[in-house]
This record gives C-alpha cells, structure tokens and sequence, in this order.
C-alpha cells in the first residue's frame, strides 16, 4: 500500500478525527473545499499516470465522491460510491464497508423499510478533512510564498496568486482584433465603466481596436438590453449585465453562454471570486465573466467611534445602539444612511438585509455557509416573506428611519456615499465600488477615517457580504461574424492586468483574488483589503439576490409597497402580506 493510502486508511482516519476540531479561521470556505478535493483528485490522476506501480487509492476516492457531493448537496448511494472507487465493484463495497465500521460514514434510509438509503460522511471524518486540508494549504503556502501568520494560511485556496504580486500594466495586443471596427459596449453609468472610458485610448491600443461605448442608468439599462435582444441583430458586441439579471436574460434569450469563450481564450476561473463567478452562472452555463465584484458593507467613521468607545458593529442591535449614540441633528450628524428610494434601490436593501437576517428572498436549501442558489426552479422559487426573518427585516428598517437622514427616502447608492464622504452621516450601507468618493478626496470628513465591516447579522442570521457588481456578457444575437474576435475581446477586457487598470483609475470592484493581492492595489483603500479578507473567510455571497429570472419583478415590487410602508401609508404586517401575495403572482405567472 503507498503512503497516501496508508495516510488515509480507516485506522489512521479515526484517528485524526479525534483530534479536537480545528478552530474556526483554519477551516476551508465551501468553495475553497471543493477546490482542495479537485485538487488532491487531480494530484491522484496524475501520479496514477506517471509513477511506476501506482494503483488506485480507493479509500481516497471514496471519501473525495462523499465529501464532494455532502458539500453540494447531491445523493450519494453505495452503488455511486463503488463506481468512484475506481476498483472492482465487490473491492469498493468491501472498503465502504470498512469505513461504516469505523464510523466515518454514515447510512440514513430513504424508505419507510429501509431498503433504499443514502451515505454521508460523518463529522468525524468531516473534521478529518478539514484539518487535512488546512495543513496542505500551509504546505502549499509557504512552498509558493505566499504569507503566513502562524498556523493560519492567508490566502485562498485555488486562487491565483502567481500570475504576479505586483500586476503589470497590460501590453499592447500584438495582433489586432478581426473585427470591423468599431467594438460596442452597452455598459452601467458607474465608476468602473467610467474608468473604462477615460482609459479608452490606452485599451484601444490593448485590443488593437477602436471602441464606442453607451452608458445608462440602472433601470434603463436593463430595459435597452431586453429591448436589443428583440432586434434581429444586436447594435452591442459586449454588454455590462448586473449579477440577478442573470438568470432572467439566460431564459430570455438574451445571452449567449460562454462556457467555450472561456475554453478557448484560458480565462482562468479560479483567479475569480467564486461568489462573482457563480452568480453569472445558470442551470450549469455561465453567462458573463466578472469585471467587477463589490460587497455592499457597512461603513464607519472610525474617529467617531473611537470618540464614543463603540465597537464596529456586529449585530443589527449594535449598528441601531450606535446609530443612536452617533445620531445628533443639532450637530448636523445622522446616525446612518441607506438605499431607500422607491422602487429597485429600495428593493434592493431589503433582499440584502433579509439575508443578514437569516432568510434568502426565495426558498433556497441551506447550506453550512449560506444558501443554495445553483438550482433555481420548483418551489425553491417561492417567495418568503410570511417567515418571522422578513418581519423583522421590516421592522428593522422601520427602526433605522428614527436614525436616518430627513431626505432618506429618496436616497439611492450615490446619494448614501456622498452623505457618508461629506460627514453628513455616521454610518452608511454602501457598496466599495464607491469608496473613491471618499478616499480619494482629503478635504472629506470621512477621508482616512473610515473602516469597513460585513453587513451585521439579525438575530437568526449571519454577517453576510452581500455581492454586486457586473459581469461582461455576449448578445445571444451578435453577428456570427464578429463573436471570435468579441471572445477575444471580453476576455482581456477581464484581465488581471486591465482589472488592475480600472482600479488604480478610480473604480473599487475587484473581481479576481490576484489583484486583491497585489500590494499597489491593497496601498489604495482599505475596501480592497476587507474585500480580500472577507472573501477568504466565506462572507461574499450572491444569494441574497439570486439570479432567478422573476428576482428584477420581485425587486421592483419590494421597493415600491415597503417604500410606502416607511412613509406611514400601510402597516409592516399589511406590506409583507401584500409582497408575499405579488410575488407569488408573479413567479406564478413567469412559471407558466
């Protein structure tokens, strides 16, 4: 037997796993374990191929299938399991067995009778993986040199990190585009996309093409994308989609999937924050390629909260305790400002702050870090807002009024940051894309004294960070014609080094982990450094705002009805009773 199979055998699995749970801060994200699993499966495939009398290590196979499918949720039966192990059938039984007897997994019938049941690997062998996996990710850590805090490794597991520390700025294409001139993007009116546009000559001459470029506002973005799809070619050759109108536009036919763009052009998945990456993939197709990945936070004037001996706030009881600590009309100072404009920014905030409180807007399948958003169809599509989590979420918003700026009800994503910059506001909900409102600019109040923290967590909830941004997509009815050359184009524009572009340029949304490491990049605001840390410990999440193709309608309908709560016109328990009633309608209706 070779050592990795004597390593991982019944006796010495039992063994590690009575060994005390591993703290915390040393256990692998969802993610970063399926990316360790494919990693140590891919190391197995290889020696298999190349050192002489290799022969296959079926515990460890058998516990990749089990662990692999206990973290994405999928059935796992003891025919399956044998089919894994990559040895004969009554071979794989006779280890799976083994491993029954030694308590590593664990059988749950499926019948009343008990004839038909499923395996799951047990929280001994869980633990077990766990710690293994933590000490590989030290081993490979300081094997590439990236850094380390005592038994901590802090850095993600599958990100690229070596394309460069210090990201070069990018080279001119060296072969231009074969494409009529000029390339078209339909994009948003933020600051990403207008870095992209002050920067047009330099990636011009990056793609060797000239560039014309639209942008809108949110809501008229949306509608000039559905309106182009109808058309019988598209007047766009790339255009700027925000994350929950994914699923919407896939079904709609608006994009075109783009698994073979990024086979063909090696966009590198893994250099992706996976909450970004995922969130632009439905039913299994991915559907844009990330650009910018920013986490809406809670940001906080340090001074002030060192002046008053208040922590960072936790729990929405803290951020409401500080607010009112902080909250002095007489001094011109609010306590917190926040998106609630009628309509999508309003609806917004309370998916987000929902999530926080412990429920996902639809009915989505828990998991350990969150909520499954892969499968959208079914009733995972139904609403929840008859659940106490939505009840509270409207109350909460009700309480932070007593808080807020007199004009609150007409703010949107700008007007929260720039109360916030000019020191109008302790507190803002907001995302890092806008930061360089702030700190890039000394003369504001809120300039060199702001820190960053994830959405504080309800009663029955979590800290989340809820993630926005957009992703590069391909009209489903661009010209045959110009699609390589729009493949080509999409997948620089999306670049390590053109990202790093846009964010020394103005923009705070970093999509790849290769830039939020780089230390020129990280020197430019402390948004980027939380983002980083946030994303390694498993907080950047999607599904708050799952890209369901009926999320924009439920949005629209949230934003309106709650907005008339918060203006006294109809009760918190009418209002929920009433976007319950809607939004069941409406997916109804999407659904037939």
């Amino acid at each position: 037997m070779r050592p990795a199979d004597t390593a991982l055998a019944p006796e010495a699995l039992r063994a590690s796993a009575r060994q005390p749970t591993p703290a915390a801060g040393r256990t692998l994200t969802r993610h970063e374990m399926l990316r360790f699993l494919e990693f140590i499966d891919e190391m197995e495939d290889e020696g298999a191929h190349v050192l002489p009398l290799s022969t296959p290590d079926s515990y460890l196979h058998i516990t990749i299938h089990l662990m692999r499918n206990h973290i994405e949720g999928k059935l796992t039966t003891i025919s399956s399991l044998a089919m894994a192990a990559r040895v004969p059938y009554a071979t794989a039984v006779r280890r799976i067995r083994e491993m029954q007897d030694e308590g590593l997994i664990h059988q749950r019938p499926r019948t009343k009778s008990g004839k038909s049941f499923s395996l799951h690997p047990s929280p001994g062998l869980i633990e077990a993986w766990q710690r293994y996996a933590h000490r590989i990710k030290l081993v490979v850590g300081r094997t590439i040199g990236l850094s380390e805090q005592g038994e901590e490794a802090d850095y993600y597991f599958g990100g690229s990190y070596l394309k460069a520390r210090i990201i070069p700025l990018p080279g001119v294409h060296t072969e231009p585009l074969k494409i009529a001139a000029p390339l078209r993007f339909l994009v948003h009116a933020d600051p990403t996309f207008m870095a992209m546009d002050s920067l047009k000559r330099q990636l011009e001459n990056v793609l060797g093409a000239s560039i014309r470029s639209r942008a809108l506002s949110i809501d008229r973005l949306r509608l000039e994308m559905l309106e182009n799809a109808a058309a019988p070619a598209s007047a766009y050759d790339i255009m700027a989609v925000d994350l929950p109108w994914v699923g919407e536009f896939a079904e709609r036919g608006v994009l075109a999937p783009l698994d073979a763009v990024v086979a063909s052009e090696g966009i590198n998945r893994s250099d992706f924050h996976p909450a970004g990456w995922n969130g632009a993939v439905y039913r299994g197709a991915l559907y844009g390629v990330p650009i910018q990945t920013t986490p809406e936070l809670l940001a906080y004037r340090t001074d002030l909260f060192e002046a008053e001996g208040l922590a960072p706030p936790e729990t929405t009881d803290a951020l409401l305790a500080a607010a009112r600590a902080l909250h002095r009309p007489e001094r011109g100072m609010r306590g917190i400002a926040w998106n609630a404009a009628k309509g999508t920014p309003l609806g917004h905030t309370f998916l987000m702050l929902m999530g926080a409180f412990g429920q996902p807007v639809l009915n989505l399948p828990r998991l350990d870090e969150g909520f499954d958003a892969s499968d959208l169809t079914g009733d995972r599509l139904r609403p929840m807002f008859d659940t106490p989590e939505a009840a509270e979420t409207a109350d909460f918003l009700m309480r932070l009024l007593e808080v807020s700026p007199r004009n609150i009800l007409s703010m949107s994503w700008y007007e929260r940051v720039v109360a916030y910059g000019d020191g109008e506001v302790a507190m803002a909900y907001t995302y890092t894309l806008l930061a360089p409102y702030f700190e890039s600019d000394p003369t504001r109040p809120a300039h060199g004294r702001t820190g960053f923290v994830p959405h504080p967590a309800g009663p029955h909830g979590h800290q989340i960070a809820p993630v926005g941004g957009y992703v590069l997509g391909i009209p489903a009815n661009l010209a045959p014609e110009r699609r390589a050359a729009v493949g080509r184009a999409l997948a620089l524009l999306t670049s390590a080094e053109v990202s790093k572009l846009y964010i020394t340029s103005g923009s705070r949304a970093c999509p790849r982990f290769s830039v939020t490491a780089d230390p020129e990049v990280q020197a430019l605001s402390p948004a980027i450094a939380s983002m980083g840390a946030m994303a390694r410990s498993g907080l950047l999440q999607f599904w708050p705002r799952p890209p369901a193709p009926q999320i924009s309608g439920i949005i629209q309908i949230c934003g309106e009805i709650f907005h008339d709560m918060l203006r006294g016109l109809i009760a918190p328990s009418d209002a929920l009773a009433t976007v319950q009633r809607a939004t069941e309608a409406l997916v109804l209706t999407k659904n037939e």
